[in-house]
């Protein structure tokens, strides 16, 4: 059985939520504020948390998510808020988030999204190792080093990292990395892919003569190994 901790301040849609998914196969733990939920997020073991975004109290949702990310907790984490523009989704992915769901929601789509990060977690845990010419990932440890140097990685830069990896000599459009790094749809014209790859490329390639991540004008993205043509010109 799973364990969802679901962090809720509102009573009626706790109980809503909480019987939809134990319906659904979930073992479902509750609570209404920030200070219960954070004791809860360290004294447990969870497979999945949804958070609420907006929190009585002095911990909000997005410092809760910080917060976990921070100390190592790479739990699948979905947001859901009434906060529903462009640059309120964007935040609450940049603090760590899974996926956000804007309320109002229907319960079917609730469950197909809990369902997606559940899943995606656990093929995660199936492969503990990626490697692309010197570039490893340890999926495990949470942990990415090239040459044996380790590069520091914020959790949602490691999930691209692990993507455009798992995907390598392939170009990736912004449009799929919108849905599968970030579960969600919104204008793939925003920039906050390009902003991200170029962040990673930074920390990935900088300091090394032969760049791994690469740009395909127009498209996206692709992560390859150098080629012998590549090394020969050094």
């Amino acid at each position: 059985m799973l364990h969802c901790l679901l962090i809720e301040d509102d009573a009626e849609t706790r109980r809503y939520l909480s019987t939809g998914l134990q319906r659904h196969g979930y073992s479902v733990s509750g609570c209404a504020d920030g200070g219960e939920a954070g004791r809860m997020l360290l004294d447990g073991h969870w497979d999945v948390v949804i958070l609420d975004r907006m929190l009585p109290g002095v911990v909000d949702g997005l410092t809760l998510l910080e917060g976990m990310r921070e100390r190592g907790d790479f739990t699948p984490v979905l947001v859901l808020s009434a906060m529903n523009s462009v640059d309120e989704r964007v935040r609450g992915l940049h603090a760590g988030g899974d996926d956000y769901l804007a309320k109002p929601f229907s319960l079917a789509e609730l469950l197909a999204r809990v369902e997606n990060l559940v899943r995606r977690a656990a093929s995660t845990r199936a492969v503990s190792q990626l490697q692309v010419a010197d570039l490893q990932l340890d999926l495990r440890a949470m942990r990415a080093s090239r040459g044996g140097q380790t590069i520091p990685l914020q959790p949602r830069e490691f999930r691209l990292l692990e993507y455009l990896m798992r995907h390598e000599g392939q170009t990736v459009t912004r449009t799929m990395l919108l849905e599968d790094v970030w579960d969600y749809h919104f204008d793939p014209q925003t920039n906050v892919i390009d902003v991200q790859v170029s962040r990673l490329r930074g920390k990935v390639d900088k300091g090394f003569d032969l760049p791994l991540i690469h740009t395909v004008r127009g498209t996206g993205y692709t992560l390859k190994a150098p080629s012998a043509d590549d090394s020969a010109q050094l």
